[in-house]
C-alpha cells in the first residue's frame, strides 16, 4: 500500500513537516510495511518557504525587520535550488503569531517587514520573487510593504500617515517617485490562499479582521479605510485591482501587491504543488492524508487540502483530511474532492492542550483514520458466504 501524507502546518503548534512525520508514524502504527510518501504542503501561509526552499534543495537566510507591532523580529526567507528565485512568506514578518492576543488590533500593524524582506532579497541581486501572502496579522492594505520599498502616503496636509490600515482612512495622495526602481522589473509571484476582494462583506475586513482582533465597528472602520486606500491607489496608480480575486488576501497585501508590483497572483497550494512534483507523486498512491489547523468555510476558498484534492482527484486517488478542529463550513471541502474529514481532538481539551500535543494528536488520528480503512478493506475483500 502507498500512502501520501501531504499536510499544511498546523499554525503555532506544528510544522507541515512536523504533521507530514505524525502522520507517518500513526499509518505504520496499522500498516508496518506501508510505503508512506512524505510531501510538507503550504499555501502560502507559514511553512511556504520551508516547502519550497526544502523541495528545491535550495538555502534559507534570516533577516532582522519590523515585526507587525513595530519592533524588530527574525524573520527566515530562501533562495530556491536554482540560485535565481527568492521565497518570501509575509508570516514570518507581519504574520499573526507575532502579535500577542492582547495586543491584537489590525487598525495598527503593519506589512512594512514584509517589504524589508523584499527589499533584502533585491539587495542579495535576486530578481524572481515569490511571496506568500497568508497567516497575516495585518488589514493595512499592503502599504506597510509599499514605505519599505520607497511609497510615501500622504494626508490632505502633505504629512506622511501613521501605519496601520485605520490611518488610510485619511489618505489623500500617494507619492510613487521614491518607489524602489528594481521592482517594476522584477518577476514577482504572489503564492495566494484565499480569493476574497479588498472590500465588501466578503472583503479583507469583513472576513479576516475579526480573527486578527477586530470587534464589528473596527471591520466598519477598517473596511472604509480599505476604499479609501482604493480610490487613491488606483488614481495614482492607473490601476484597478480591488475586486480582483485575491487582492483581499493578507488584509489587502495582495491588493498592495498588484497596485505597487507587476505581481501575478496565482494560488499558493499550486506553486508549492508544482515545485514538489505533486502530480507524478500521487499517480499511484492508493490513499491521500491531508490536513492542516482548522478545516472551515475558507478552506474551500483554495486553502491547501482542496489544492491537494484536486490533484489527487486527476488520477482517482481519495483524499482523507486530518484536520485540528473543523468549524463552520467544513463540509463544503467535499465538493472539492476531499472525501473524508476527521478532527484530531478526540476528546474535550483546551485549545493550548490541543495546540502543545498536536504531534501526539495527528499521529493519533492517522491511526484512526487506517484502522477505519482496513475495517473496510476487510468488507470489501470478504467472500461472500453463499460462493
Amino acid at each position: 500500500m502507498r500512502i501520501v501524507v501531504a499536510p499544511d502546518s498546523f499554525k503555532g503548534s506544528l510544522s507541515a513537516i512536523g504533521v507530514a512525520c505524525a502522520m507517518e508514524r500513526g499509518i505504520l502504527q496499522v500498516f508496518p510495511d506501508a510505503d508512506v510518501v512524505k510531501v510538507p504542503i503550504a499555501d502560502g501561509g507559514e511553512g511556504t518557504v520551508e516547502a519550497l526552499v526544502v523541495a528545491t534543495k535550495g538555502s534559507f537566510r534570516t533577516s532582522e525587520v519590523t515585526g507587525p507591532l513595530g519592533g524588530p523580529v527574525q524573520a527566515c526567507w530562501g533562495v530556491l535550488g536554482d540560485g535565481e528565485t527568492a521565497v518570501i512568506e509575509m508570516a514570518a514578518a507581519s504574520g499573526l503569531p507575532l502579535v500577542p492576543k492582547e495586543l491584537r488590533d489590525p487598525r495598527i500593524t503593519t506589512t512594512r517587514g514584509t517589504g524589508e524582506l523584499v527589499r533584502a532579497a533585491l539587495d542579495a541581486g535576486l530578481r524572481k520573487l515569490v511571496v506568500g501572502i497568508g497567516g497575516s496579522a495585518t488589514n493595512d492594505g499592503g502599504t506597510g510593504f509599499a514605505r519599505a520599498l520607497g511609497v510615501r502616503f500622504l494626508d490632505a496636509e502633505g504629512r506622511d500617515l501613521p501605519e496601520g490600515g485605520g490611518a488610510l482612512a485619511g489618505l489623500d495622495r500617494i507619492d510613487l517617485s521614491g518607489l524602489d526602481p528594481r521592482l517594476p522589473t522584477a518577476q514577482v509571484t504572489v503564492a495566494c490562499d484565499v480569493d476574497n476582494p479588498l472590500t465588501g462583506p466578503r472583503g479583507a475586513s469583513a472576513v479576516y479582521g475579526p480573527q486578527k482582533g477586530a470587534t464589528p465597528e473596527m471591520v466598519a472602520e477598517l473596511d472604509a479605510a480599505l476604499e479609501r486606500f482604493a480610490t487613491v491607489a488606483r488614481r495614482a496608480t492607473g490601476r484597478d485591482v480591488a475586486a480582483l480575486p485575491g487582492a483581499g488576501a493578507a488584509g489587502g497585501l495582495g491588493a498592495g501587491l498588484l497596485f505597487f508590483t507587476p505581481a501575478q497572483l496565482r494560488p499558493g497550494v499550486k506553486i508549492v504543488l508544482e515545485t514538489t512534483g505533486f502530480d507524478e507523486i500521487v499517480r499511484d498512491a492508493d490513499l491521500v492524508l491531508t490536513g492542516e489547523g482548522r478545516t472551515d468555510f475558507q478552506t474551500a476558498m483554495g486553502k491547501a487540502p482542496v489544492g491537494v484534492a484536486a490533484v489527487a482527484k486527476r488520477s482517482g486517488v481519495p483524499v482523507v483530511c486530518l484536520s485540528g478542529s473543523l468549524g463552520h463550513g467544513a463540509h463544503e471541502v467535499h465538493a472539492h474532492g476531499v472525501e473524508a474529514l476527521a478532527s484530531t481532538a478526540h476528546e474535550p481539551m483546551t485549545l493550548e492542550d490541543a495546540m502543545s500535543r498536536a504531534a501526539e494528536l495527528v499521529e493519533a488520528a492517522a491511526a484512526r483514520t487506517c484502522r477505519l480503512l482496513r475495517v473496510g478493506m476487510r468488507i470489501v475483500g470478504r467472500r461472500d458466504p453463499r460462493s
